[in-house]
């Protein structure tokens, strides 16, 4: 593996982006009234993991990492809090959440691995850049279906 060329090459950003598509999947099962409501809110939540940690990464400090990966950990608890509540009031179905919480379960442990990762790794000489100093093997991927970055 040759490292992290882009947030696209994290684990924990491609788990996120899959919790994205779950809840627009699931927002599809919500009733219309709930549009700008929980729906609203929902996704909003979801969508904003995946969007934190790739800001971070593209941050270039590991302090600002670290803090976009925690954003990010605070969105994936309100999605989740989300997804519990609209279960509880009988919206969705234990079913219907059961994978949303389980890639929510998954990608806080990822979450918390690289948040921890990023704050007791020293910093690299060349200005503290956070996503070349870090690869952990079980935070990343290779992906060699996308095309490289123009």
């Amino acid at each position: 593996m040759s490292g992290v060329r882009s947030f696209r090459d994290l684990l924990v950003w491609q788990k996120s982006m899959d919790l994205a598509a779950e809840a627009y999947r699931l927002s599809k099962l919500l009733p219309r009234e709930e549009e700008y409501r929980l729906t609203s809110q929902l996704l909003r939540a979801a969508a904003s993991v995946p969007a934190n940690i790739a800001e971070g990464h593209g941050r270039g400090t590991r302090k600002d990492y670290a803090k976009f990966v925690s954003i990010a950990y605070g969105s994936l608890a309100e999605a989740e809090t989300h997804f519990l509540l609209l279960n509880r009031i009988g919206m969705l179905s234990e079913l219907d959440v059961r994978s949303a919480l389980s890639l929510c379960k998954e990608t806080g442990r990822m979450l918390n691995s690289l948040r921890l990762k990023l704050r007791s790794t020293p910093a690299v000489a060349d200005g503290d850049n956070a996503h070349l100093a870090m690869p952990d093997p079980g935070l990343l991927v290779h992906v060699s279906s996308l095309k490289p970055d123009p």
